[in-house]
């Protein structure tokens, strides 16, 4: 059979192509077909042993079986199509209009939190960020973190979008607008947003520096497109930034 795969960020720069189709017998799971692209592509070959498989825009086991009309994508490390409340956009952002959105009577607190790009990391100086995204399925991650926090904090609203493209020093890169009858659950459910989408949301970035460029991966601890909600823990700490 034939399966129509899709490439994203490092990927596809390393193969060299957005998409192709590859030949695999009926019944090939998703491991087979790991397998199948790193003996096509053994300049990509430690990159695509890293990376996840989604099928159908959702993540997928080794052991699980392809059908031809699957809509494959392999997913690279990452570093986080339009939604009512959740979007991904090459158009600047606005947390007005997200804190519009979130707005309502029964909300006491609404928390905003914006990254932005900055220019220094460790001493190195960044010249612009490029970001990319598979939009459609970046949406879904980002539509199911909204029911994750609605599950936790039923009085939440929530809104949060995503730009791509290339972005200049102190643009902002990612908003995410939360309301709540409470000032305490605003904060939790605003950091667990963008704690989730650096876990689960398929957005990579690339840092242009004045020598060179590199994509970036997850900077909040190990990149778990799996993990689930109960794994997040507010009092988690991390070391590095969380963009």
């Amino acid at each position: 059979m034939q399966l129509h795969i899709l490439y994203f960020a490092g990927i596809a720069d390393q193969i060299g192509v957005r998409s192709h189709t590859v030949d695999l017998c009926e019944g090939s799971t998703v491991g087979q077909l790991i397998q199948k692209l790193k003996e096509m592509h053994p300049e990509a070959s430690d990159l695509i042993q890293s990376s996840v498989v989604a099928v159908n825009q959702e993540y997928a086991e080794a052991d699980q079986i392809l059908q031809k009309s699957d809509e494959i994508a392999l997913i690279p490390p990452v570093s986080g199509g339009e939604s009512t409340m959740f979007w991904i956009t090459e158009k600047p952002l606005s947390a007005d209009k997200l804190i519009q959105m979130v707005s309502n009577p029964y909300a006491g607190a609404v928390l905003t939190f914006s990254g932005t790009v900055r220019e220094f990391t460790k001493g190195q100086r960044t010249l612009s960020l490029e970001y990319e995204a598979y939009a459609p399925m970046a949406v879904k991650k980002m539509e199911e973190i909204g029911e994750e926090i609605r599950e936790r904090w039923p009085d939440i609203r929530i809104a949060m979008a995503h730009r791509i493209g290339k972005l200049d020093i102190q643009e902002i890169s990612v908003i995410a607008a939360v309301a709540s009858p409470h000032r305490p659950e605003a904060f939790a459910a605003g950091e667990y947003a963008i704690r989730r989408l650096k876990e689960i949301v398929p957005i990579w970035k690339k840092e242009i520096w004045e020598d060179g460029s590199e994509w970036q991966g997850a900077q909040t601890g190990p990149w778990n497109p799996r993990a689930k909600p109960s794994s997040f823990r507010s009092s988690d700490k991390s070391s590095d930034s969380i963009l």
